[in-house]
């Protein structure tokens, strides 16, 4: 979402601190949470909000990463740099600073600490969104999050690398077995992000121009909860489009309803592994919270298609309970 836009819904006091933390040297800020909850549009937000401060700031999205490019930890690496150098308008140097004798993570340390960083008379955020990408690669993911670790670790002893701040994006937990002391993930900021509450639901149907009562919330609330991106389709288009709630709520799991591409886009993710699918069928099914795999539960919870209480998983919403229950029986 666009830093001007009038529907962007703030969660505080998350923007504040994230603003207060990444003004400060050694600022990492890991931001987790399902794929559509505006983890994104955070990012984005802080990186506006240091490019007002007078920081360099590079977003880098790994969806946008040839397959190619994870060939292997030396051709990865590379591309890092070479990327960054040129979101920054550099030169690139590759060749002066990398040795293969050293080994990729020194090259790459050493194209930062004696290249980049001192090129640059403010501080550099880097804000690395989707990098649940490089999870699916686990040599080189470890070697590479072992690498933003040890760069944040020397942003505490050296001056150079307090010019590094770090925006780590994702959506899945990382089930890559890192040492703890070599994990970017058990430092810096973490922020979970919530789902809306009733009255940031009733606050952005009138950033739509309607007039809801806390009933209209409550009974959306009721099919999607606060998902913010279930909410925001459902509002537009009731707003644009003169679709009523109750039309919404009867034909809201139809092949040509309004979350027709996001339902289809999550069984696809199911149809993809079979042992979560079962899963979600058995939770779509039952009327009761069901005890699941600890594995299945956290990564179905991951996908953001499940809620955890305590150990026992139901449905993020009703949404999800109608369109499960529907569809997953033909595949599983």
């Amino acid at each position: 979402m666009d830093v001007a836009s009038q529907f962007y819904v703030e969660r505080p006091p998350i923007e504040e601190h994230c603003y207060q933390t990444i003004v400060q040297p050694s600022a990492l800020i890991r931001i987790k949470a399902p794929r559509q909850m505006g983890k994104t549009s955070l990012m984005a937000r802080i990186l506006h909000h240091g490019a007002r401060q007078g920081y360099c700031t590079v977003p880098l999205t790994f969806q946008l990463v040839d397959k190619g490019v994870f060939a292997n930890l030396d051709k990865f690496l590379k591309w890092f740099c070479a990327y960054v150098g040129r979101e920054l308008h550099l030169a690139n140097q590759l060749d002066d600073y990398w040795d293969e004798i050293f080994g990729s993570k020194v090259n790459c340390k050493d194209y930062f600490e004696k290249y980049i960083l001192p090129q640059i008379d403010s501080p550099l955020i880097l804000g690395l969104d989707e990098i649940d990408r490089v999870f699916q690669y686990p040599d080189i993911a470890e070697d590479f999050l072992g690498l933003l670790r040890a760069w944040h670790e020397e942003s505490k002893r050296r001056d150079i690398w307090k010019k590094l701040r770090l925006i780590v994006v994702h959506s899945t937990e990382v089930y890559i077995p890192m040492n703890i002391n070599q994990s970017p993930f058990n430092v810096g900021l973490p922020v979970d992000l919530p789902e809306f509450n009733h009255q940031q639901i009733q606050d952005l149907a009138a950033r739509h121009q309607l007039n809801w009562s806390e009933a209209k919330v409550e009974e959306l609330m009721a099919l999607v909860g606060g998902h913010p991106y279930l909410v925001r389709v459902a509002l537009y288009h009731i707003s644009r489009s003169g679709l009523t709630l109750d039309e919404l709520k009867e034909t809201a799991i139809a092949d040509a309803g309004i979350y027709s591409d996001h339902l289809r886009r999550q069984l696809w993710n199911l149809e993809e592994y079979p042992e979560l699918a079962q899963g979600m069928r058995e939770i779509a099914q039952a009327e009761n919270p069901v005890q699941l795999k600890p594995m299945q539960a956290f990564k179905l919870e991951s996908l953001g298609l499940v809620k955890l209480q305590g150990n026992e998983c139901v449905p993020r919403c009703e949404l999800y309970r109608q369109y499960f229950r529907s569809h997953l029986s033909a595949i599983v």
